[in-house]
């Protein structure tokens, strides 16, 4: 029963935070949500910092999974790059709670090295995995450009969709990010690679 009561209460914790919309929450508002103690909270995670860091870590692995299962499925550098798209606004990391929770740990994040580091390995995934195949397809200098972009847009309809007032749709935010990276690869002058083709990959980097 361990994985699943401790699976239960980082779900739960996800939506209290989602519901607060900061981490201002205890444990007892997170116990609750997940149908158990506090007491059984504290034993299976210590301190609400603990299952918190939990929680987080629990959002990177499962973008992480499910980026590399759509990487897997992808068979050109363009087509590698739309799943990464995809992937960012998948429903459940999309879903309005999911992105209060994002919202709350960047604003800990100033205050918290822990989380901080987190938020930051997040970052550099995602700028990771949309440079690997951009180098493909354009010389350096322009494929970091464009990734930096991108990712900066695909945070930025994140934070768009926070405004309850002028939401915006899962697959709407990933036409608005396509369009973009459609112009600019347009412009670009192309890589002398991006004729030759490339091994597959799956993402870069890995969960401390």
């Amino acid at each position: 029963m361990e994985p699943v009561r401790r699976k239960a209460l980082v779900d739960a914790a996800l939506r209290v935070i989602g519901d607060h919309g900061s981490l201002a929450v205890t444990m007892s508002d997170i116990a609750r949500q997940a149908g158990v103690s506090p007491a059984l909270a504290h034993h299976y995670f210590g301190s609400k910092e603990q299952l918190l860091t939990e929680t987080i870590r629990s959002l990177l692995r499962q973008l992480r999974s499910d980026t590399v299962a759509a990487l897997k499925v992808a068979r050109t550098p363009r087509a590698r790059l739309s799943a990464v798209i995809r992937v960012s606004f998948h429903a459940d990391q999309f879903a309005p709670e999911t992105i209060a929770a994002w919202l709350a740990f960047y604003a800990e994040a100033q205050r918290s090295e822990e989380t901080r580091r987190f938020l930051v390995i997040y970052a550099r995934r995602l700028r990771s995995n949309l440079l690997a195949d951009l180098k493909v397809l354009l010389p350096a200098d322009a494929a970091e450009r464009i990734a930096e972009g991108a990712a900066a847009m695909i945070d930025g309809l994140y934070i768009r969709q926070s405004l309850k007032s002028a939401p915006i749709g899962i697959e709407a935010s990933i036409a608005l990010t396509e369009d973009y990276l459609n112009a600019l690869l347009a412009t670009a002058s192309p890589s002398p690679r991006s004729g030759k083709g490339r091994p597959h990959r799956t993402t870069q980097g890995q969960m401390t």
